[in-house]
C-alpha cells in the first residue's frame, strides 16, 4: 500500500466549448480495470448521441494498467493526451471520459489534442484533487487526570485527534503517519511520565485538498 498518493477527489463532470464543439469531461475514480470500464460505458450509455466519447485511465499502486481510447478520433488525438494530463497531475485510480458534440468547425489533430488535454485539466480543476495519505490510528489510553494536557498538547501538535472515548481510562485515538508512530508514543510517554499505554488500531486514508497548479 502506498503511504500517499494523489486522486480526484470526487466523481463529477466539467463543460467546456471550443470552436461551437462541447466537451464534458466526466471524472471518477476507479480502483479496478473492471471500475473503469464499468464507468466509461455508463457514460457511453448517458450519451449515445454524443459525436465521440473518448477515455483514458491510470490504475494501480505503479499505474500497472493505462489505457486510452479514441473513440473515433484521429489516431492519438483524443485518449492519449487525456491520458498525459493524468500522468502530469501524478494520478492514480483515476478514470476520465470526454463526451464530444461536433459543432461544425474541424479542429485539426493539434487542436484536438489541445481541446481533450484542457477538458481533463480544467475538469480536474473545477472538480478537485486531493492527496490520500496513509495513515495509523492509535489508541492512547490514559488515566482522567492526564487528560487536560494531553487533549491541548495534541490540539497544538500536527498530529490529528481522530476520537476520545470514555471508558475505564480514557482512550485517546490519533491519527499518525506510520513513519510517525514511533516519535508519537515517545512524546507521549514523555507528556505523561510514562503512563500511557498504546495500541493499533486500523490503518485509513486521510484526504487532503491539493491546489491546482
Amino acid at each position: 500500500m502506498l503511504t500517499s498518493y494523489y486522486t480526484v477527489k470526487e466523481s463529477g463532470i466539467h463543460e467546456i466549448s471550443i470552436q461551437k464543439s462541447r466537451f464534458i469531461a466526466h471524472l471518477s475514480r476507479a480502483t479496478s480495470e473492471e471500475e473503469a470500464i464499468q464507468f466509461i460505458e455508463q457514460i457511453k450509455k448517458e450519451h449515445w448521441n454524443a459525436t465521440h466519447n473518448c477515455s483514458a485511465y491510470l490504475i494501480g499502486e505503479n499505474d500497472q494498467v493505462q489505457k486510452a481510447n479514441d473513440d473515433g478520433e484521429p489516431s492519438g488525438t483524443a485518449g492519449v493526451p487525456m491520458l498525459e494530463v493524468l500522468k502530469k497531475r501524478r494520478l492514480k485510480d483515476t478514470v476520465a471520459v470526454v463526451t464530444r458534440y461536433f459543432g461544425g468547425v474541424k479542429l485539426g489533430a493539434g487542436g484536438l489534442i489541445r481541446a481533450y488535454g484542457s477538458a481533463v485539466s480544467e475538469g480536474l480543476n473545477a472538480i478537485g484533487v486531493v492527496e490520500r495519505k496513509r495513515m495509523q490510528v492509535i489508541h492512547t489510553s490514559i488515566d482522567y487526570h492526564w487528560l487536560g494536557k494531553v487533549e491541548n498538547e495534541l490540539r497544538q501538535s500536527h498530529y490529528l485527534l481522530k476520537e476520545i472515548s470514555y471508558l475505564e481510562n480514557v482512550d485517546v485515538q490519533t491519527y499518525v503517519l506510520e513513519a510517525e508512530v514511533e516519535s508519537y508514543c515517545e512524546w507521549m510517554t514523555n507528556l505523561t511520565n510514562g503512563q500511557a499505554a498504546f495500541t493499533h488500531g486500523a490503518v485509513e486514508y486521510l484526504e487532503e485538498d491539493v491546489p491546482n497548479p
